[in-house]
């Protein structure tokens, strides 16, 4: 029989996105892949008709409905139970902390990559304590815990879940670098900066705004800022701050879009404001991919990917007067060093932060699990 690797996220568009490589990888090495998550109507058949089988589970990604969220872990316990999965593989916070809890009731070995600790972690308060507490009793048995960048690895190893040897870094999701390829860094009369991500405050959204329109103000430059995303209803002082720019000319606004690829490439440098709590950030190392200059506010998860002067800028986190001259400077290069730092972007994600990285890292410890029940087996 077919061992089955059971996916544990909150949401298929992200699974497929950013895992699709290693999904296909154990496919390829005679795996029966289970993926248990949000439906995405696009990306699920996708999966589907690779061969993986799809259980449909209802993810409050940030709700702090305590009901929901037992009802959650309880639908996990019997997923897990029901599926009889020989590993568990969990991303993102509630699928590590349920699914790594109901993991370890069921003595199912997991695997959990902590794409990001959270707001929740940003304060000293309940919530903070809340979720030390779950993280303690969820990892405690995980065969391994993946962290994306050293500060949240650092706040895991004081919480003393597991022992270091079964902690492990990766560069992020890491970036497909035959999908995101190098494109060449041309201005075409005007300076083109993007956002891309979810539009929301702790994303930076107010400091792009509030630089974009400092730049527009003075009349000093030729630059277009372009923003991508997608906008809660519920934000409306946002939206119609948003429309109000967008009409008179300080940004294009472009809604949200699957492939922000085409989008990236028609740009000369990618903003990443992020007041933080990112694991490690798939836009910019999308952006590097493809040759782009890099601006992003000096926090973990976003620091690690500006090789700071060579191939972009930081800027402190919620100062939107830094990040303003951050834009000046990099409108300021020469058309030579702009060739230049696109190339170092390149090289810069290449040398760290290429996906396969990420693979073989899974592919080891997966190895290493399957190992370590033949002795188990053999001694009995």
């Amino acid at each position: 029989m077919k061992k089955k690797i059971l996916f544990l996220g909150n949401h298929a568009f992200v699974i497929y996105n950013f895992r699709k490589e290693l999904i296909q990888t154990l496919l390829s090495n005679g795996y029966e892949v289970i993926l248990s998550m949000p439906y995405d109507k696009d990306k699920v058949p996708i999966l589907e008709s690779w061969g993986c089988r799809f259980i449909e589970t209802k993810v409050d990604r940030r709700g702090t409905n305590i009901f929901k969220d037992i009802k959650l872990f309880l639908f996990y316990l019997k997923l897990i139970n029901t599926v009889k999965p020989d590993k568990v593989l969990t991303y993102t916070i509630k699928p590590n902390l349920y699914g790594g809890l109901s993991s370890r009731l069921c003595k199912i070995p997991y695997i959990a990559n902590i794409t990001g600790l959270g707001s929740g972690f940003k304060k000293d308060g309940l919530l903070k304590n809340i979720l030390q507490l779950l993280y303690k009793i969820s990892l405690k048995n995980a065969q391994k815990v993946f962290l994306q960048n050293t500060s949240d690895q650092q706040i895991i190893k004081g919480l003393n879940v597991v022992s270091e040897d079964k902690m492990g870094l990766l560069p992020g999701s890491g970036v497909n670098l035959n999908e995101f390829k190098f494109i060449e860094n041309r201005i075409n009369n005007t300076f083109k900066f993007i956002f891309v991500g979810r539009i929301m405050k702790d994303k930076g959204i107010y400091e792009y705004l509030e630089a974009a329109k400092k730049i527009y103000d003075s009349k000093e430059y030729k630059a277009e800022f372009l923003l991508v995303g997608f906008i809660e209803s519920t934000e409306i002082e946002l939206n119609q701050k948003i429309k109000n720019y967008h009409d008179k000319g300080i940004i294009r606004y472009l809604g949200y879009q699957k492939d922000v690829k085409p989008f990236i490439s028609q740009s000369n440098s990618l903003i990443q404001p992020s007041h933080g709590g990112e694991g490690m950030s798939n836009v910019l190392l999308e952006a590097g991919a493809m040759g782009r200059i890099l601006l992003a506010s000096n926090v973990p998860g976003c620091k690690e990917i500006i090789n700071d002067k060579k191939n972009g800028f930081v800027f402190f986190s919620k100062d939107a007067d830094d990040l303003t001259e951050k834009i000046k400077k990099t409108l300021r290069i020469s058309e030579n060093d702009l060739y230049k730092m696109s190339l170092e972007s390149r090289k810069f994600v290449e040398l760290n932060f290429n996906r396969q990285i990420v693979i073989n890292e899974y592919m080891d410890i997966i190895e290493d699990i399957e190992n370590s029940k033949k002795r188990v087996a053999n001694n009995a």
